[in-house]
C-alpha cells in the first residue's frame, strides 16, 4: 500500500496514492495508519482523491483508524471520488467524519497537484 504524508501547518496530510481500498488492503491500510499517526498529535486529513473504490473492509478500516486516535483528535477526509463518496453516504459515515470536497487551498500547489 503506497501511502505518503505531509506536514502542512497543523495538519498531518495522509496521501493514499493507491485505487482501492479493499479487503485485501485494509489490514495493511490500518497498520501504516496506525504507525503514521503515532508518530504525531496533529488532526489527520486523509486525502483519498485517488481513491475509486472502497469496499466494507476499506471503510471499516477508515472507521478503526479514528477509533485509533486520541479522543478530540481530528480525522479528516478529503477528496472523495464519487463512487467514493457514494459508500460514505449510503453507510451515513459522511455525518461522523468531516469531509472536504479537496485538498485545502492554503496547501501549496506542488502538493495540491500531487494528486
Amino acid at each position: 500500500m503506497q501511502i505518503d504524508t505531509t506536514r502542512h501547518t497543523n495538519r498531518l496530510i495522509v496521501h493514499v496514492r493507491e485505487t482501492r481500498i479493499d479487503a485485501a488492503s485494509a489490514i495493511e491500510f490500518k497498520e501504516q495508519m496506525r504507525s503514521i499517526t503515532q508518530s504525531t498529535a496533529l488532526p489527520v486529513l486523509l486525502d483519498l482523491s485517488c481513491v475509486t473504490f472502497i469496499d466494507s473492509s476499506g471503510l471499516g478500516a477508515v472507521v478503526a483508524v479514528r477509533k485509533a486516535l486520541d479522543p478530540g483528535r481530528l480525522l479528516e477526509l478529503a477528496g472523495l471520488t464519487p463512487a467514493v463518496e457514494k459508500v460514505f453516504r449510503l453507510t451515513r459515515m459522511d455525518s461522523v467524519f468531516p469531509i472536504l470536497p479537496a485538498l485545502p487551498a492554503d496547501l501549496p500547489d506542488d502538493l495540491r497537484d500531487a494528486v
